[in-house]
């Protein structure tokens, strides 16, 4: 079919992958050498919208670019190899590779998500629930005695899992959650965003189902929006591939080939990411004007145990939550500069958000306040700048409070 990958795709990664290479192998040689045309190093970038048929009744690889593209298979092989899957599609964005895996529900299917989840999940599957098509249940998935007798109780169709969480870095065992899923044979998919392949790898622990918004740390340069959604099920890939196909969802063929070249440099940009998230971290807890810091890498933080057991690191994302509230927010945001007051994460550019009144401003007010969003939160994405400068900016932000 035309939106399988290629035999011959197939056969150069079957080469590629003889030897058990680590990540950052893996995802430095995606699709090297794989031009036998013309010898190129860098695999080509193929635009075309459709691919001539040599005869009559003949099934072959490519057929339609929303279908099958050779760029696109480049990217969801290389995923594929990071995350431990058998195969998966590249969407058009994160909120469609979410949508993707709505759409391979059946009606009235039970779902189960994190209250604390990202608030485009939060919408979705919450206007899914208000038009009668799933069943929907938000808790603390923190607490696993409570996601076990929920489980118990209403006997789920999917388990959606986000960890480390968006905005308070929430770390939930994806290990112990899938045991209890898969003993009422409930499907277990992970948005694995907030840390990318090269530092968790939710397939490995159980999970059935990994999800990215690759427009964030995968491509990591701030300049196309674009999702992956990863299996280690060949029946829940051919679902898949039927629905991104059947929704017309798949990623276009130049946003792959750019989030191609940003996996190529992922592992390294990681460490530089954790470092600065690290050395803010460390500033942020020594501040007077700071209530909290939420940070997985924290010995005190609530699930620094988890994370520790289940991540390759503690990434770049953090948050804290000034006291003053929103005026002192305002301030710190008015004072600082080098960071970027933006939507979105895991590019080079350092980022400050505020939760209540952005990424999750979909939320009501008492929504917030049981997650835990408060007026005084604010997130921040380390970049890749020099460290000393960022921290500079920072003091800078906060001495103006």
């Amino acid at each position: 079919m035309g939106f399988f990958l290629s035999t011959y795709l197939k056969g150069q990664w079957k080469k590629i992958m003889k030897k058990k290479l680590h990540k950052d192998t893996i995802a430095t040689r995606a699709g090297i050498e794989t031009d036998h045309q013309h010898g190129a190093i860098v695999p080509p970038l193929y635009l075309s919208t459709n691919f001539a048929f040599k005869e009559v009744g003949q099934e072959q690889p490519y057929e339609y670019s929303r279908q099958g593209n050779p760029t696109r298979d480049h990217l969801t092989q290389a995923l594929s190899e990071l995350e431990g899957g058998v195969g998966g599609e590249i969407t058009s964005s994160g909120m469609a590779a979410i949508t993707l895996i709505a759409n391979i529900l059946k009606l009235k299917s039970k779902v189960i998500l994190p209250h604390d989840c990202y608030g485009g999940t939060f919408r979705l599957f919450r206007t899914l629930a208000e038009k009668g098509i799933l069943d929907i249940h938000f808790i603390n998935q923190g607490d696993i005695d409570l996601v076990e007798r929920t489980i118990k109780k209403i006997k789920p169709d999917l388990v959606w899992i986000e960890t480390p969480s968006n905005p308070l870095l929430q770390a939930v065992d994806i290990e112990k959650i899938s045991n209890i899923a898969k003993k009422f044979d409930a499907l277990v998919a992970v948005d694995n965003t907030f840390l990318s392949p090269a530092l968790q790898n939710p397939l490995l622990l159980g999970a059935d189902i990994v999800m990215h918004s690759s427009t964030k740390y995968i491509n990591g340069h701030s300049d196309i929006i674009s999702g992956a959604v990863i299996t280690n099920d060949e029946e829940i890939l051919s679902d898949l591939k039927f629905w991104a196909n059947n929704l017309g969802i798949t990623g276009a063929p130049f946003d792959s080939y750019l989030a191609l070249r940003g996996l190529r440099t992922l592992s390294i940009r990681m460490e530089k990411h954790e470092k600065n998230a690290s050395a803010i971290v460390e500033l942020l807890s020594n501040n007077s004007k700071v209530k909290s810091v939420y940070y997985p890498g924290l010995e005190e933080h609530p699930s620094h145990a988890i994370a520790k057991k289940q991540q390759n690191g503690f990434g770049g994302m953090l948050s804290f939550e000034i006291k003053g509230g929103l005026g002192s927010v305002k301030q710190f945001v008015d004072g600082i500069e080098i960071f970027s007051f933006a939507e979105s994460l895991g590019g080079f550019e350092s980022l400050i958000t505020h939760p209540y009144t952005m990424s999750h401003a979909v939320l009501t007010p008492k929504e917030k306040a049981n997650v835990g969003i408060s007026e005084g939160l604010i997130r921040i994405s380390a970049g890749l700048e020099n460290t000393e400068d960022l921290i500079d900016a920072l003091d800078a932000g906060l001495k103006k409070i």
